[in-house]
Order: structure tokens, then C-alpha cells, then sequence
């Protein structure tokens, strides 16, 4: 089964609802390629790497979280550039990338998805600038009585080494996270009434911040906790369309 590119673009559109975000790149799709679809592949990043990993796959779309364009970026065909567009291009593949959407979506998003990977009964309370930062509680059988313990949960599930801040040392009930580069959300996750911070990186002062607040912070990589969105919403579309779908994942030590 088929279906027309624009099917495939409004699907995610709708379900995404893009116009509700204020964000750094274009979101939907960036490069325009054949205009039948069979196939979905997913991924975290459009790397060269994972472009041609789809194309090997056999894609006719793919579906990322990290596109090709960033606002005030060189604007230049030259390079990686060059070589990421030759590959769409030249096997007309299409590319579609949403960043913030895909972060919030409620049930499939990277934030819904992180959560459930690590077992976090997320509240209906949000933080951070355009409400893009989680609050939750452990789920079922779930107790954390320090960072380091939470940190050890996290790289059970996440398979990937966590940078913790332990903080004062307190209980850890009230938990909040925001995937990917989102250490800058600390400060608002501290006035939200969190214990601690789960996100992908750390910068400077962050560790200075958990310190004299005693929240805790854990930097878990900014690709190992967005590796869950795209391939959820990717699977929920191409199920709903009645399109193949696969998912690859370009190992990122980030």
C-alpha cells in the first residue's frame, strides 16, 4: 500500500501540530522527494549515516528529530551539508523533521516516551518555556531514596553511563525531565518543587545550581533519552496508514 507524500505530511502535521511551537528550524518536511510513500524509516538525527542506512532499507520517507536546518546556521551547500542533501536528492527520499512537537507530544512525544521508559507516572503539571519540561512521581515499586540510585535505574534502562549531581541527599519523590539539550530548564524545574533533573546534558553551572538548591541533576545524553519519539510516532502513522515502518538507531555517544 501507498500513499501521496502530502497524506503522509498532513498525518504528521496533525497529529504534531507544529503551529503551536515557537522553534529553532522548520518543522515537517525539509527535503521533497518521490510522491508515493510505502515506506517509514525513523530515526534520531539526520546523520549521513542514518540516510544511508534508510536508503539501504529501502525508504521512501524519513521520519527524524534532528533535521537538516537550524536557525542562524550557514546557509552554504558545502560539506557534511552537501553530502546529507546529495544522498536525499539523488535517491528522492524525503525527509521530515519535527523537534519541539515531537518533544511534547503528549502521548508518543520524546518527554512521554523517556518517561515511560524509566517508569515515571508523569502529572499533569508542566515547567520550563513553552511547557515543554515533565513532572511525575516513580511509578509501581519504583523508590529512589538517593541520586545515585536513580542514576543506576536510569542507566539499567537507558543502557548508557549518568552524569549525577547529587545534591543534599533527600528522597527523590517529586522528579522532573525534559530530553536532549534542556539544562537551561533546571532553574524552572528547582521552582516547579522537583527533588531532581533528569535531561540529556550538563553544562557549567548546572552542577553549582543542584549543589546550592540540593536538587539533584542527571545528565543522561542528549541521544540516548531522544531515541524513543520518533520511532513511536512514525509506528503510530504508518500503522494508521497502513504504510511499513522500521527504525534506525545511529549510535551517538552524546
Amino acid at each position: 500500500m501507498s500513499i501521496t507524500r502530502s497524506a503522509l505530511l498532513h498525518a504528521f502535521d496533525e497529529l504534531l501540530s507544529p503551529e503551536r511551537f515557537k522553534d529553532y528550524g522548520p518543522n515537517g518536511l525539509q527535503v521533497e522527494g518521490r510522491g508515493e510513500i510505502r515506506k517509514i524509516v525513523s530515526g534520531v538525527t539526520a546523520s549521513r549515516a542514518f540516510i544511508e542506512a534508510a536508503i539501504a532499507a529501502g525508504a521512501d520517507a524519513l521520519f527524524v528529530h534532528h533535521g537538516l536546518f537550524w536557525r542562524g546556521q550557514d546557509g552554504r551547500v558545502t560539506g557534511w551539508m552537501r553530502q546529507r542533501l546529495g544522498l536525499l536528492i539523488g535517491h528522492d527520499v524525503n525527509l521530515f523533521a519535527y523537534h519541539l512537537p515531537l518533544d511534547a507530544h503528549a502521548e508518543l512525544g520524546n518527554n512521554a516516551q523517556l518517561g515511560r521508559q524509566l517508569g515515571l507516572i508523569p502529572q499533569a503539571q508542566r515547567f520550563g518555556d513553552q511547557d515543554l519540561g515533565w513532572l511525575g512521581v516513580p511509578g509501581a515499586g519504583l523508590q529512589f531514596e538517593s541520586a545515585q540510585q536513580l542514576a543506576l535505574h536510569i542507566e539499567a534502562r537507558l543502557a548508557r553511563r549518568v552524569t549525577a549531581i547529587p545534591g543534599d541527599g533527600r528522597p527523590l519523590h517529586r522528579l522532573a525531565w525534559c530530553t536532549g539539550g534542556a539544562q537551561g530548564f533546571f532553574e524552572a524545574a528547582i521552582a516547579a518543587g522537583a527533588d531532581a533533573f533528569i535531561t540529556g546534558e550538563i553544562s557549567e553551572p548546572q552542577a553549582h545550581y543542584a549543589r546550592e538548591s540540593g536538587v539533584a541533576f542527571l545528565a543522561c545524553g542528549h541521544h540516548a533519552t531522544e531515541r524513543y519519539g520518533a520511532p513511536a510516532v512514525a509506528a503510530h502513522v504508518a500503522a494508521q496508514l497502513g504504510l511499513a515502518h522500521e527504525f534506525i538507531d545511529i549510535d551517538n555517544p552524546a
